[in-house]
């Protein structure tokens, strides 16, 4: 579910002292029942194991592979447009003892991790179109229980970066964050289930 942009920027989540520059463009929760207080980490892992690419609907999978071609085509995902030699990673920001909560090797996508507390972590991506973060935290409901709530910050890379997300924003809110939702809940509810 779509949530106001305050409900990312209005709690003290570690990843604001190092974002001053960029914009939160999005803030999306999703259910987990049952969570408790501590179950962050297995939320986390859920999602690794459960929620890939291949769990996205027809859609969302299509969008992504079209994302990747014109990526390709245009050179958007080069490396020299990326981490290192275009834009410096948000880790060099960061002290010591937050960055050593997660390895910076890229896993499967192309996010880099920043870091990995009990209760939030971050992640981040830069190409040529745009320097981003995907921030999930930990967040008590209200009625009791907990969940998961993902923030998309950004800084756009000039006209480009600006064109690019103002076009992608109609298809990230009704086919890709929706998608998504379905996907991460259901790894979810779904951990302990064998695998067949």
């Amino acid at each position: 579910m779509r949530l106001p942009v305050g409900e990312h920027t209005g709690r003290p989540w570690r990843i604001h002292a190092y974002v001053p520059d960029f914009t939160t463009l999005d803030v999306w929760s999703f259910r987990t029942p049952g969570a408790g207080p501590d179950d962050f980490p297995r939320v986390l892992a859920a999602i690794a194991a459960g929620a890939g690419l291949s769990e996205q609907s027809g859609p969302a999978r299509f969008l992504f592979a079209v994302r990747w071609k014109l990526g390709a085509l245009l050179g958007w995902d080069d490396p020299e447009a990326g981490l290192g030699p275009r834009v410096r990673s948000l880790r060099e920001r960061m002290p010591e003892e937050l960055t050593a909560t997660a390895d910076p090797t890229p896993g499967p996508g192309p996010f880099a991790p920043l870091y990995e507390l009990p209760d939030e972590c971050a992640r981040e991506l830069a190409n040529k179109t745009v320097h981003g973060v995907l921030h999930l935290g930990w967040v008590e409901k209200p009625g009791g229980g907990h969940e998961l709530r993902m923030a998309v910050l950004v800084k756009p890379n000039g006209r480009l970066g600006r064109l690019y997300m103002a076009l992608i924003a109609p298809f990230r809110h009704a086919i890709v964050y929706p998608a998504m939702t379905r996907a991460w809940e259901a790894a979810w509810r779904d951990r302990e289930r064998p695998l067949r």
